[in-house]
């Protein structure tokens, strides 16, 4: 397992607030604070945090999957909205579905507690 303090995050995910709780054999777990800064006009959690704490997340399960001396950049992403966020903490648990010899996809979902909030899928290209 990959000590998450090891792991090198972007100025963007700090940013953002992203904390990585675990990453480990092609999955990957983070969380992410509601903040002011983080809502929509309506004051929920802006639907483009959730995208981006999504394409984190599955970024960091495929480099725990081809290991973190190699890089991997998303070249798809779909993502599906199932409710909105007004409080609170979200969870997105990432995992590794397929690792190809050039590309990874990856699948993801975002939690808020039980709830269902988002579910992603994604294709990571070898570089």
């Amino acid at each position: 397992m990959t000590d998450v303090s090891e792991v090198t995050t972007s100025a963007f995910s700090h940013l953002l607030g992203c904390e990585p709780l675990r990453i480990d054999g092609g999955e990957a777990e983070v969380r992410l604070a509601l903040t002011p800064e983080l809502r929509n006009r309506a004051g929920k959690l802006h639907g483009g945090a959730i995208f981006s704490l999504v394409d984190i997340a599955m970024g960091l399960a495929c480099s725990s999957a081809h290991g973190f001396d190699r890089a991997s950049v998303t070249v798809e992403c779909k993502i599906n909205y199932m409710r909105a966020i007004d409080a609170g903490d979200v969870h997105c648990l990432a995992r590794v579905i397929h690792f190809g010899s050039r590309t990874l996809v990856a699948e993801a979902e975002v939690r808020q507690d039980e709830a269902l909030v988002a579910r992603a899928q994604g294709t990571f290209m070898l570089v």
